[in-house]
């Protein structure tokens, strides 16, 4: 019998080459062919900070287009750039078990970010990790960042930068074997993370339930779960990229807990949300957040941070 194969699109970044990577060695184990197939995306050839290129899934779109031309079967995101609008004819195949969550400081010279000196410039190209940093530190000055993980590095070394930090996700750092760079890891207390922070999503083609299939021994169950509950709350409040908004859905003691959180993009106001539910249910417990974050007056601060008033 013929081995099954994979076309799989990645994106030419190191980090998604390694998420690529990952899955493929993954597949290769259950004996499954893979092909990667690289892919550019408009995420990768403009360099401003992604809130002001001003559309969602600039890193995910070409490749999207892909599966949909039946160019490539598989494609590989990291959660947190996936927009939550639904693409006919493409499904949310497999989520494999979940990386660190939390965002972390790298700093030139300082070791926390309580340590950083009034003022100091902190590289960030966020606004959910802005407008958190500015709710704790709000004498801090953030300045957008924009680059692969490398690139940022690599600005904040050079002193013409002028940067005395940045904030990454960690998640990114350890996949690339960089953790000795990180001076903190932040508190979810602090910056809470992005909706899928951590997590890979493997989307495929509806009408293709061959590839599915062979992706099924990849998914984890607790993780998709959380992330569905948090790209349900972020769709309720149809936030997109362009808001303050961080999630973090766990499952503690047999329950699926989600936090939400939504902020000003100042950092002057911020509002949060917990509930706990049955994990069997992750949307509906994304919806409830949801729904109590509307009430204590997300919509607005959501209005706002779109129309910078």
């Amino acid at each position: 019998m013929r081995s099954p194969s994979i076309r799989l699109g990645t994106r030419a970044s190191a980090l998604a080459r390694w998420q690529a990577g990952w899955v493929a060695a993954q597949l290769e184990k259950l004996g499954v062919a893979v092909e990667l197939v690289p892919i550019t995306t408009r995420g990768d050839q403009q360099q401003e900070p992604i809130e002001a290129i001003g559309s969602p899934g600039v890193f995910t779109k070409e490749i999207q287009r892909a599966l949909l031309k039946d160019r490539i079967d598989l494609a590989v995101h990291s959660l947190k750039d996936l927009p939550t609008d639904v693409v006919p004819g493409l499904c949310l195949a497999a989520v494999p078990e979940r990386g660190p969550v939390s965002d972390v400081l790298v700093a030139r010279q300082h070791a926390s970010l309580d340590e950083l000196p009034e003022g100091a410039t902190v590289g960030t190209g966020s606004l959910r990790r802005r407008a958190q940093l500015l709710h704790v530190r709000p004498d801090l000055h953030l300045k957008d960042i924009r680059g692969n993980i490398d690139t940022r590095l690599q600005k904040l070394r050079q002193g013409d930068c002028n940067y005395d930090a940045v904030v990454l996700a960690e998640a990114g750092l350890r996949r690339l074997g960089l953790a000795e760079q990180i001076t903190q890891v932040l508190s979810v207390a602090i910056v809470l993370p992005a909706v899928g922070q951590g997590a890979l999503g493997l989307e495929t083609r509806e009408d293709d339930p061959t590839t599915r299939e062979t992706l099924a021994p990849l998914n984890h169950t607790a993780t998709h779960r959380a992330v569905l509950a948090e790209r349900a709350m972020l769709a309720a409040l149809q936030g997109g990229c362009r808001a303050p908004i961080a999630a973090w859905a766990r499952t503690e003691d047999d329950r699926l807990t989600l936090t939400g959180r939504v902020l000003s993009s100042d950092g002057t106001q911020k509002i949060e949300s917990t509930l706990l539910g049955n994990p069997a249910e992750p949307v509906q417990i994304g919806l409830q957040v949801a729904d109590e974050l509307l009430a204590q007056g997300a919509a607005r601060l959501v209005r706002a941070s779109r129309t910078g008033s």
